[in-house]
């Protein structure tokens, strides 16, 4: 435990780090996913095939080679993902300010990668809403569109709120590669940092960024398990 305790430091500018990554990338793959799931049920049957296409490629792709693609595709395409320098949202996540663009790489892999499972978890919610609620929402003269904003996704973000969490928790996990691609500061990288170059042993280390990882995710676990009881009960 003196290993945690002396570099403790390190250890929570990774988790800082971390933790900044898998809070945009999660909200980029909601947003994605929301979009790619949309046009999966979309009554157009181009769209629909951009849907199917999107989460063909991406759920069936290893997440590494998206950050290949992301670390050292989108620099030789000649973009440093400048584009995710939001104003506000640079000041409270500051690494997307830095002119080290591999944090945004990251985000973009993971989000991309995500995205894929949030859009199926989503449209399993969609179905599992009744037909006759979409059916009757037609008949009163609703578009497509209004239809799922007032009837159907109100009540499919209830059904796939488990199963999102559970997406949300594989890609903290999973967060755990960016250090690998250029990533500075996270807790891979700090992991890399401590036994590499502070030559630690690396049983202590690994311990100190399990715990890191473990705060992030047993928490929202433990979040889902209520939810889910308490959906059964309702049910």
């Amino acid at each position: 435990m003196s290993v945690i305790i002396d570099n403790f430091d390190v250890f929570t500018g990774g988790f800082w780090i971390t933790l900044q990554i898998c809070i945009l990338s999660a909200i980029g793959a909601l947003i994605l996913g929301g979009l790619m799931a949309v046009l999966r049920i979309s009554p157009v049957p181009p769209l629909r095939a951009v849907g199917t296409a999107y989460v063909t490629i991406f759920r069936n792709l290893p997440l590494t080679v998206v950050m290949f693609f992301a670390a050292f595709g989108l620099p030789t395409l000649g973009s440093n993902a400048d584009f995710l320098r939001i104003p506000v949202l640079d000041v409270v996540f500051t690494r997307l300010g830095t002119d080290l663009p591999y944090f945004r790489f990251a985000i973009i892999a993971l989000t991309l990668y995500t995205a894929a499972f949030v859009c199926e978890a989503l449209r399993s919610g969609v179905n599992a809403v009744s037909p006759g609620q979409a059916e009757a929402a037609r008949s009163l003269g609703l578009t497509f569109i209004q239809n799922l904003r007032y009837v159907v996704l109100p009540q499919s973000w209830k059904a796939a709120a488990v199963p999102l969490g559970s997406v949300i928790i594989a890609m903290i996990k999973n967060s755990a590669l960016v250090g690998f691609f250029g990533v500075v500061g996270d807790l891979s990288s700090a992991a890399d940092q401590l036994t590499s170059a502070g030559g630690f042993p690396f049983i202590p280390v690994a311990i100190g960024i399990s715990i890191g990882y473990l705060i992030m995710t047993v928490p929202l676990g433990m979040y889902l398990d209520r939810l889910e009881k308490r959906q059964a009960v309702a049910r």
